[in-house]
């Protein structure tokens, strides 16, 4: 069992940046693959990035790509998303996952198996 606690939201202009953390707790957040993931008002929970166990591989969606960057520290149990150049579109609460399946970065909800409660990212235009 692991235990996943989101922080870092808040309100931001568009344009500007926020780091998301996750720490973990309960097991060690190595040994799983961890996702983030978004849900707008009225919006299906998206896919956002992934990173699996060792930060060797990564996954993003093609609307964060480029902007976005995952990581993570398993010396400190936590994962990170660097949002850069952020659009209203982002606006969302976001959610970290951890994915049962060795080596999955995928994007499918369905293989993520431990939730955060989220952390509310509000971009101002």
């Amino acid at each position: 069992q692991v235990q996943l606690v989101e922080s870092g939201g808040g309100l931001v202009q568009a344009g500007g940046s926020l780091r998301l953390s996750c720490a973990a707790s309960g097991r060690f957040l190595s040994s799983y693959p961890m996702g983030w993931f978004r849900q707008a008002p009225g919006k299906e929970r998206e896919f956002v990035a992934a990173i699996n166990w060792n930060g060797e591989n990564t996954n993003y969606a093609g609307s964060v790509k480029g902007r976005f960057t995952i990581s993570r520290d398993n010396a400190k149990n936590i994962v990170y998303l660097q949002m850069n150049s952020l659009k209203p579109e982002d606006t969302a609460v976001y959610y970290c996952a951890a994915a049962a399946r060795i080596g999955y970065i995928g994007a499918t909800l369905g293989e993520y198996h431990y939730w955060g409660p989220g952390t509310l990212v509000t971009v101002s235009s």
